[in-house]
């Protein structure tokens, strides 16, 4: 066999790889590919949205008296706004906060969310939540509801910095940057702000009307949050105000198992606060 035709075959060999190579994409489009999920409501928040994911869940109820589909992408013991001043992403509690997930979605890379293992069986659910938001395709989602405030108020995070209205350390500043984010994915995207309900603070044996985490009580932290709905055109749902009855000590039992996290009478008052909100809205 001649050299050149062994050289001929080589060749041809290779030019039918690259051809293969180019075409494959268009062959075989979903090759290597998770087909991406979809979802008309998406909610953001904390542990009164996240710790329970059950049917009994805020976001399960949503759905059912809905008739839309709902993910939940909240995360107990999470902020809207960031609290570690190293600026270290990689403290879970900042990359988890709603400054950072909707840079995420924004950036379309969960890479920093993907690293964070807690160890803890309250928070196991932390792992299929952030695969299931990363293979989200938010231009077909059509509502963000947003539901954060007690723990940027219990933490002390400040509720604005009037020096920079978009500082992710403050509770204001986060909520602006992350609408800001989330309306560049999807500028048709809806976004409801859903203030934090009526609290008590058992283990100091006050109300969110006497206990100061460190930059005010959990009022001016919903007063601020309207506040920015209404400066950015947003739309937004007072959990806050004659949502909780609060005439005596007492009444924490009636919503709540601790004062704060929704018990299953509380879970299914918020998601029918809810639901009415988006009907009516929608007439």
């Amino acid at each position: 066999m001649s050299k050149k035709f062994v050289c001929g075959k080589m060749i041809y060999g290779i030019v039918a790889i690259v051809l293969f190579l180019c075409i494959s994409p268009f062959v075989f489009p979903d090759s290597g590919k998770e087909e991406k999920q979809t979802a008309r409501i998406v909610i953001f928040g904390d542990s009164c949205y996240g710790n329970v994911r059950d049917e009994s869940s805020i976001a399960s109820r949503l759905e059912g008296m809905t008739g839309v589909t709902v993910y939940n992408a909240a995360f107990g013991g999470t902020c809207a706004g960031r609290q570690d001043k190293g600026n270290r992403l990689d403290y879970s509690g900042d990359s988890l906060s709603l400054a950072a997930l909707a840079k995420a979605v924004y950036a379309g890379d969960f890479g920093v969310q993907q690293t964070i293992r807690t160890g803890e069986e309250i928070t196991s659910y932390f792992e299929d939540t952030i695969d299931g938001l990363e293979n989200l395709d938010f231009s077909q989602t059509e509502i963000v509801i947003i539901g954060y405030g007690f723990n940027d108020y219990s933490t002390g995070i400040p509720r604005d910095n009037e020096e920079n209205e978009l500082d992710e350390y403050s509770f204001a500043g986060a909520l602006r940057r992350s609408v800001k984010l989330l309306k560049r994915v999807n500028p048709d995207l809806r976004i409801i702000l859903v203030t934090p309900t009526y609290s008590w603070i058992l283990y100091s044996l006050q109300t969110c009307e006497e206990f100061d985490g460190g930059d005010g009580f959990l009022e001016q932290y919903v007063e601020k949050e309207i506040a920015v709905a209404e400066e950015l055109g947003l739309e937004f749902i007072d959990l806050y105000h004659d949502f909780y009855p609060h005439e005596q000590w007492e009444d924490w039992e009636l919503y709540t198992f601790d004062g704060v996290h929704p018990n299953d009478a509380g879970r299914e008052l918020i998601a029918e606060a809810i639901a009415e909100y988006l009907e009516g809205a929608e007439k």
